[in-house]
């Protein structure tokens, strides 16, 4: 069966029956059963998407189906969807049920895109890898010894092999992107606010956005549409009206593109691939007409201090619910030790993995009276300062241009000497979070290994339309 990447491609087979959304569904789920041993879907929902899939061609037949009909999402575990499983890859949260539809999920299934399963992730969206769910590692679909990025990876993973045609994640600091680039597919972090966060999992409530995971960019648009816009039930969602991203498919006037000179510098550890996209890239811009121009960043070392202090932060906050009292994960205390606090200390010490300990640990260290000044407010500071210099950036230029990640995918497993080089994969990611600019991760290529490598586009808020476009432009795709 020969199916499209496209949804446009795939609503006009099945207006012209040329196959059913039935076929379809099976499709998908018969590449999610050929590739199980990726550890890509939590849970898959077989028998309900074959039931939606009967209903929607019906529909289909009669005229009145949604927008969106045809489109078969993956979601990633940290998303609500009623009466469906959700653990955000934690032990935590074991057995825990949606007792409702987060925004995002209401939208989409109002318009009859059919949800397939629950997709893997880092535990409580922390980590770069996909390798600290409680569920096991996900692999990477080039090469299944490396990793497939984070915390995002499944739901990359997903999109690469053909399990559903778009994935819905989550971008913390780069968690959509970074697993983009390291399986060689489009990731878009809105602007924050674009998307209700409203039934996503927080991990850092001032930084967590949804993101979208396609191959083909025109799609992402369109979900973004549908998705995208004001919800009283969040109230840091915007009441900007979502747009008519389609509308912006053109070809770009010339535009004007920043690159971070320290980037290119020959201090920075760049892999050379990377680097030579990049130039490779920029070179191509310059001969079709756009201006693009080194700029210094002498702020750029503080982003990652600032993201890691302030999400660890918010991240000690939010995770403080999970205790073990009113759902998911108890521990059983031993008999003579049946105090409350006791079955809070086992509970939490079981049921949270290492990697969210850490953050947990370091998030109350610096909201501790003694640290509070020294590390919460000042890095609070450095992050206004941060968003004032990159406002400044966007009064010149439309973009900024970064490679997504400073390497192609890394093996699983393979030990670090220091802890601190796993978080310099959210190097160029991190800061269209810290400012709350929309960015898109896009693949421009293979190393010499044949894993794939990723460019970032970063633009100004709620410049979604202009990011799509570009991005389409370079890609062509």
């Amino acid at each position: 069966m020969q199916v499209s990447h496209s949804l446009q491609k795939i609503q006009t087979a099945l207006s012209s029956s040329q196959y059913t959304l039935g076929s379809l569904v099976e499709y998908y789920l018969q590449n999610i059963s050929e590739h199980a041993s990726l550890n890509v879907f939590l849970e898959v929902f077989e028998s309900e998407a074959r039931q939606q899939a009967q209903t929607i061609d019906q529909k289909i037949k009669a005229g009145t189906a949604g927008r969106l009909a045809g489109l078969v999402v993956g979601i990633k575990d940290v998303i609500s969807y009623q009466n469906h499983h959700l653990t955000a890859g934690s032990r935590i949260l074991e057995g825990f049920e949606a007792q409702y539809n987060a925004t995002v999920i209401e939208r989409l299934v109002a318009e009859d895109a059919i949800i397939i399963g629950r997709q893997n992730c880092d535990e409580f969206a922390m980590g770069s890898s996909n390798e600290n769910s409680a569920y096991g590692v996900t692999r990477n679909p080039f090469d299944p010894s490396r990793v497939p990025g984070g915390s995002s990876g499944a739901s990359a993973v997903a999109i690469q092999k053909d399990m559903c045609l778009l994935s819905i994640g989550s971008d913390t600091g780069g968690s959509v992107r970074q697993p983009a680039a390291f399986c060689g597919v489009t990731g878009l972090k809105p602007t924050y606010g674009r998307i209700s966060r409203h039934g996503l999992v927080a991990y850092a409530s001032s930084f967590d956005c949804i993101g979208l995971i396609a191959k083909d960019t025109e799609d992402i648009a369109k979900v973004l549409e549908i998705i995208a816009g004001v919800d009283n039930f969040d109230s840091t969602a915007s009441e900007k009206p979502s747009e008519t991203y389609l509308n912006a498919f053109t070809s770009s006037a010339p535009q004007k593109i920043a690159y971070f000179s320290e980037i290119l510098s020959p201090e920075s550890a760049l892999q050379p691939e990377i680097r030579e996209s990049l130039e490779n890239t920029i070179a191509s811009l310059k001969q079709k007409g756009h201006t693009v121009e080194p700029i210094n960043a002498p702020w750029l070392s503080y982003i990652l201090p600032v993201y890691y202090i302030l999400t660890t932060a918010e991240a000690s906050t939010n995770l403080s619910r999970y205790d073990g009292v009113r759902y998911g994960f108890r521990s059983s205390v031993e008999k003579g030790k049946q105090t409350l606090e006791a079955m809070y200390k086992e509970s939490r010490t079981i049921g949270f993995g290492k990697e969210v300990k850490k953050r947990i640990i370091l998030g109350t260290f610096v909201l501790s009276a003694d640290y509070f000044d020294a590390y919460y407010s000042k890095a609070q500071k450095v992050r206004r300062l941060i968003a004032e210099a990159t406002q400044k950036i966007f009064q010149e230029y439309d973009f900024i241009l970064s490679p997504t990640t400073p390497t192609t995918a890394f093996e699983i497993g393979v030990p670090r000497k220091n802890p601190v080089e796993m978080y310099l994969e959210d190097l160029f990611t991190v800061q269209a979070n810290v400012v709350g600019i929309p960015a898109i991760s896009f693949p421009v290529g293979f190393d010499q290994k044949q894993l794939p490598i990723g460019l970032q586009l970063m633009a100004n808020h709620f410049e979604e339309a202009k990011l799509l476009s570009f991005s389409k432009e370079l890609i062509g795709k």
